[in-house]
Formats: structure tokens, C-alpha cells, sequence
């Protein structure tokens, strides 16, 4: 929720305004968000009556009657719009259709979308509810590791755009997020260890007890769902609260000063500087832990060779990288992606690389003056490196699958995605020539009325 204040005064030349902007959100935990013993979220939407909740079609097949049975237990209308969305689904026709839906719904400017899903679902949705009359307002409750700990702590919200990713987007504050991790329970394995990433990131440049504990009890974590699977040992369960709320909290200490990443040297950016073109380059999309993973490892491996990062500290983060299944190095990371990669991330951060990595572990520092030819030699080390690893640096379940995207394989998505784009590029058309024929008529009616005139 924002509010603005501002001043407006005289200059001889005409005037200057001068405003700033308050914004603020609220996080929530809670066990069973769908719970009709749970009324928190149900109270945000009393004031309407109904709800426009915005999913995808994996979620809604697992959680779709509790919802229901959920919303309608508080004599509240659910409307559901669902999508099917990897990356790339994640596009400004899927955009534009969840924008239709809340045309359909007749939604009302304060009124908030309750938005359900994992991290492509809240951004796209989010992003239409930034755009839509500028200003749409929505409750987040996300459903995987990466939307619990990384996608909800932020308020970027963007779809991608050609071959870039996230080229499209906004600034755009939830009025709350439900932080219930009982989804994990129901979440693949591979998605779990696809957020674990996430957790790596954060741990390895800003909290190192989060690091030694996932380190610790890396297996577990993934085995057991972050300790939310029945029989799950007490000690992880505990070790995986405080992974939890002490990741999302230091993600918010350093997020909150720059919510508008108006300063280009983030923490948070650690495992972001080539990882974009590992997603998208290969046929099959790479997930976003796996390609954030190997970025993660290879620019590690730069620090090392600097004598930024310890040998003992670079060996300790590759291991908890292999030991989670997680990518080190991919075949197609080679010299053209890297060079590509660099210079498309120096035009995002204005000219420097700004390549954060732990210098030690659990703290973090800059690079800004890695030349090609030493950005180079660190990637062929990497690799030799990589080789020597369980799977040669391969991860385990690396490659997007219907449980990422709602589509039952990449040329499904592939298709869907090509035909919503034909299908609303018709539509346009079709409006386009009738409101032309209609054109015509008005000027042929024109054109007789002044003849009559005359």
C-alpha cells in the first residue's frame, strides 16, 4: 500500500514538486491459509463480498475445492482465473488475458486480486495488477520455496519480453502476503530443491547460521519438504523455521532501502548476472535454481581465483551445491553466452558488472573490474572444475516439466503460447476492421450531411 505526500512550490522558471512516497506491506504466517477454521484472509475481502483469485492450473487442481469451500464457509463469490505458466508462458499475452479477467469481473479500483501461486504466477499477476488503471491492489499467497522466500519478499512484478527476461515490469506493493509453508507438502521434490537455491544465495552473502544450517541438514530439507512432511524429524522442522523467517527477514533488510533498485550494488543480485540466458537459452528451459546455481558457482569460482573467497570456503559452497542437486556448470555455458550475459547485464546496472560474491561466506562484496580475458580463464577453470563434481556439475531434475508450467511438455507450451498470441492478434484485427468499417460509415454520413447542408 502506498501513500503519497508532496510539495509544490514556485521556481522563476515555473515549479519544482518534490514528494515522497510511503509504502508499506504487511507479511503474515499461518498454518492452513485455507483453513475455514482460519478467518485472516477471508477478513480482507468482507468489505466486497467476492474474490478474484488468480492461479494456475497446478495449484488450483491441488487447493481448487478447498478454496472454494474455504470462501464460500465466509459467504464470499470466488471468481478463479487459471493459467498455465513456465517462462515461457510468462508473457504480455498471458498478461493481457489476466487483465481481461478483471475486466470480466467488473473489478472495483481498491478492490484487491488475491493472487495463489508459485513465483511466475505472482509476477505476471502482479505486474497486471500494477498496470491495470495503474494501480490495482492484491494480496499475494504463494505456493513454492521460491515464492515463499524470494518472489514474495519483493515488489518487482514483470513478464519477459522477446529473449529477455523480466524486460517488462514494475514497482508494485502487495497489500499482504500469507506466508503458509504446509504448501510444501504438496510440492515436487525438484521444485523444493529449485527454491533451495534461493536460500543459497541469500545465506552465502548475508547470514551465515542459515548457511551452516543448510549445510547441515541439506538432504533432509529436501527429503522432508523443509520438515512439513509427516514424520519429518524435529530438528529439521526447527532448523527449517529459522531458515525460513531468518532468510525472508534478511531479505527484507536488504530489499526495504531499495525497493526501486535505485542503488545497482545488491546482495540480492548473487547468482543473477549470466543466470537469465541460462534459462532461456536451452530448448527446454533450465529452472531458476539450477541456472542461478551455476552462476552462483561459476562467479564463486572468480572470487577464489581473486582470493576473494577461501579454497576451503569455494569448496564448501560447490559440495552444498552437488549435495542438493543443484547445477554447477551446463554444457551450453560457454564463451558466447558468457560474453552475451555480461553485456547485456551491464546495460541493467549502468556500465559495471557489480558481480556480488561472498567474500567470506556470509558477507558480501562487488566486482567491477574483471576484464574479458579473466572473466574468460575463470570460466574454463570453472569448468574443469565442474567435471570433477558428482554428475559432472549436472543437477538433478535441472530442466522445466509440467509441474513448472501447467502444460504437459515444452512443445504444449510452446503451442499454447504461439496460438493465445495468434488468437488475440485476430481479435485485434477483426475489432481494427470493424471499427474501420465504422469509420467509413460515419464519414460517408458526414460527407452526405454536408452535401445536404450545402
Amino acid at each position: 500500500m502506498s501513500d503519497l505526500k508532496a510539495t509544490v512550490q514556485e521556481t522563476p522558471a515555473g515549479f519544482h514538486v518534490e514528494g515522497y512516497e510511503k509504502i508499506e506491506y504487511d507479511f503474515s504466517f499461518v498454518d492452513g491459509v485455507f483453513d475455514t477454521a482460519n478467518p485472516n484472509l477471508a477478513d480482507c475481502y468482507r468489505k466486497w463480498g467476492r474474490v478474484l483469485a488468480v492461479t494456475d492450473k497446478n495449484v488450483y487442481a491441488l487447493y481448487g475445492k478447498k478454496m472454494e469451500t474455504y470462501f464460500k464457509r465466509f459467504d464470499l463469490e470466488l471468481k478463479v482465473h487459471q493459467t498455465s505458466i513456465g517462462e515461457k508462458a510468462k508473457t504480455i499475452e498471458t498478461f493481457l488475458e489476466i487483465c481481461d479477467s478483471m475486466t470480466d469481473f467488473g473489478i472495483i479500483r481498491k478492490e484487491p486480486v488475491l493472487v495463489v501461486g508459485g513465483g511466475l504466477v505472482t509476477d505476471v499477476a502482479g505486474f497486471a495488477c500494477a498496470a491495470y488503471r495503474r494501480n490495482t491492489n492484491f494480496i499475494r499467497v504463494p505456493t513454492t520455496v521460491i515464492g515463499l522466500i524470494d518472489a514474495s519478499v519483493s515488489i518487482k512484478v514483470a513478464v519477459n519480453y522477446g529473449r529477455y527476461k523480466n524486460r517488462l515490469g514494475a514497482y508494485h506493493a502487495p497489500l499482504h502476503t500469507f506466508l503458509d509453508f504446509g504448501f510444501l507438502r504438496t510440492l515436487p521434490t525438484s521444485q523444493v530443491r529449485n527454491g533451495f537455491a534461493e536460500l543459497v544465495k541469500i545465506s552465502s552473502c548475508a547470514h551465515l547460521q542459515v548457511f551452516d544450517l543448510l549445510d547441515k541438514f541439506c538432504e533432509q530439507l529436501i527429503e522432508t519438504k523443509f520438515g512439513r512432511n509427516d514424520g519429518a524429524a524435529e530438528e529439521v522442522r526447527k532448523a527449517a523455521d529459522i531458515i525460513n523467517r531468518e532468510g525472508i527477514f534478511e531479505m527484507l533488510k536488504l530489499e526495504s532501502p531499495n525497493l526501486h533498485e535505485i542503488g545497482l550494488d545488491r546482495v540480492i543480485a548473487y547468482g543473477h548476472t549470466w543466470s537469465p540466458l541460462h534459462e532461456l537459452i536451452p530448448e527446454t528451459p533450465l529452472r531458476h535454481g539450477h541456472a542461478i546455481s551455476i552462476d552462483m558457482a561459476y562467479s564463486a569460482t572468480l572470487a577464489n581465483r581473486r582470493g576473494l573467497l577461501a579454497d576451503t570456503e569455494h569448496e564448501r559452497l560447490l559440495n552444498l551445491f552437488s549435495r542438493a542437486g543443484l547445477s554447477i556448470d551446463h554444457a551450453q555455458f560457454d564463451e558466447s553466452v558468457l560474453e552475451r550475459g555480461t553485456a547485456a547485464i551491464l546495460k541493467t546496472r549502468d556500465g559495471l558488472l557489480r558481480l556480488a560474491v561472498p567474500s567470506p561466506l556470509g558477507t558480501c562484496t562487488f566486482v567491477n573490474d574483471a576484464t574479458e580475458q579473466e572473466l574468460r580463464e575463470a570460466l574454463h577453470a570453472h569448468k574443469a572444475l565442474a567435471a570433477t563434481y558428482a554428475r559432472g556439475g549436472a543437477g538433478i531434475e535441472a530442466y522445466v516439466d509440467s509441474s513448472d508450467t501447467g502444460y504437459t511438455d515444452l512443445a504444449a507450451e510452446d503451442l499454447a503460447v504461439s496460438s493465445r498470441a495468434a488468437e488475440r492478434s485476430m481479435a485485434a484485427a477483426l475489432t481494427n476492421g470493424n471499427n474501420n468499417n465504422n469509420n467509413k460509415g460515419r464519414v460517408k454520413n458526414v460527407s452526405e450531411e454536408i452535401k445536404a447542408q450545402a
